[in-house]
């Protein structure tokens, strides 16, 4: 991994990739690159937490390895599984070979070698390191489900009961990612350091609304950033992220639009706001900004 030098080195660096990172979070990731310790980013959908751990990785020059959690994600799909279909492959040509002649405990010491191993994206970590590790909405998985991830948070490593410890020749950096849909265990929090990633200013969400399109009028930019500020803070169900700003700005940008005006802004929430209610209580409630 590059060694940056400061955390205005790494804001530079995310930003030639066109991720604009606040002081705070350029703080906390070249926090966690000096020090070796993953980071554990929480806060709204769309604050751009997904986003900074494949900028991350786009900046440091290394592969991004990404674990979508889910309800009901286990070891096998998060760590590791083995390959029955090969293995039954293999000892059928073993003992076709061998005419019966080797013992049953090396047969079966043979099924469960390296080759027949499926690494899931936290071996995968392990073993292609230096990489980054994205652990993506952690909150979205069984609580059970946090007790795989400490060995690899704490060592950079991942036991399979077969083979023994795998550990990383250099560690992979990890981004751990929450919506706070629930409460993630101290036990996971203790081996990460934390930021919260709030909206941005809307100063800085018409720099990103440029730096993603390139074309889009500076005017409309401001204004697109200023109308979704006050979307959150209206009583929403889900407020915007920045992600729907970038898409309502695209999609004006389509209708060749130069102004927000507030019949256009009232015509495209559907782009902005994805639920029936946000969009009735923001009808009318936005202004040319």
């Amino acid at each position: 991994m590059p060694d940056f030098a400061s955390p205005a080195a790494l804001a530079a660096g995310l930003a030639a990739t066109g991720y604009l990172a606040d002081e705070g979070l350029a703080m906390a990731g070249f926090l966690a690159l000096r020090l070796h310790r993953p980071i554990f980013l929480e806060g709204d959908a769309g604050v751009g937490k997904t986003a900074f751990a494949a900028a991350l990785a786009e900046t440091a020059g290394v592969e991004l390895i990404r674990l979508q959690c889910y309800e009901g994600l286990d070891a096998s799909h998060a760590l590791y599984d083995w390959d029955f279909a090969r293995q039954v492959l293999h000892l059928r040509a073993v003992e076709t070979a061998a005419h019966g002649t080797l013992a049953a405990a090396d047969l079966e010491a043979d099924l469960y070698d390296r080759r027949f191993l499926l690494a899931r994206p936290l071996l995968q970590a392990v073993e292609r390191a230096p990489c980054v590790l994205l652990v993506d909405e952690v909150d979205r998985a069984d609580d059970e489900f946090e007790a795989y991830l400490l060995e690899v948070l704490a060592d950079a490593a991942v036991t399979v009961p077969e083979l023994g410890r795998i550990t990383a020749a250099v560690p992979p950096v990890v981004v751990v990612t929450s919506n706070r849909t629930r409460e993630v265990h101290d036990a996971l929090k203790r081996r990460c350091l934390y930021h919260w990633v709030g909206h941005p200013t809307p100063e800085r969400e018409a720099a990103i609304l440029r730096r993603r399109l390139p074309g889009l009028d500076e005017r409309l930019a401001a204004q697109v950033a200023a109308a979704t500020a006050h979307l959150r803070t209206l009583d929403l169900i889900k407020p915007p992220g920045v992600a729907e700003s970038i898409d309502w700005a695209a999609a004006l940008g389509a209708l060749s639009a130069d102004t927000l005006t507030a019949e256009l802004a009232d015509a495209t929430l559907g782009v902005v706001l994805k639920v029936r209610e946000d969009i009735t209580l923001a009808t009318g409630a936005i202004g040319a900004h």
